[in-house]
């Protein structure tokens, strides 16, 4: 039991995603300092108001607080488009470089194929 979790907990793949789930939170970090110190301030100057926690409606004797939750919308858009225009449309265009750049497999010459028919066709027989 106890190699079976040693074989578990240090599997390659386990490990990736370890790694992979710091780096994330790590990067969490960078891109909610981007939207929160850079481009909140450039909505706040384009419209005037940096927060919307204050806004509320008042129902009966019921006040109903939704600027928290524009508030989350606003940044929840901040942090998509950050990561699009940061991370993914970036990534996009190393892999259609990348891959613009690498030559196409040639077609294998006649003999070989013929070769491979054969081969194929013998251990077809047995």
């Amino acid at each position: 039991m106890i190699q079976e979790f040693k074989e578990f907990a240090f599997k390659s793949s386990l490990l990736d995603v370890a790694v992979g789930f710091v780096l994330g939170v790590a990067f969490a970090t960078v891109i909610t300092s981007l939207v929160e110190d850079v481009l909140t301030p450039i909505i706040a100057a384009i419209a005037g108001q940096p927060d919307f926690s204050g806004l509320s409606i008042d129902i009966g004797e019921t006040r109903i607080l939704y600027g928290n939750f524009v508030n989350a919308v606003v940044s929840f858009l901040l942090v998509a488009v950050a990561l699009f225009l940061f991370v993914v449309k970036p990534y996009n265009m190393f892999k259609t470089r990348r891959r613009a750049g690498e030559e196409p497999e040639p077609e294998p010459a006649e003999e070989v194929i013929l070769l491979r028919e054969i081969r194929d066709a013998l251990a077809a027989r047995g």
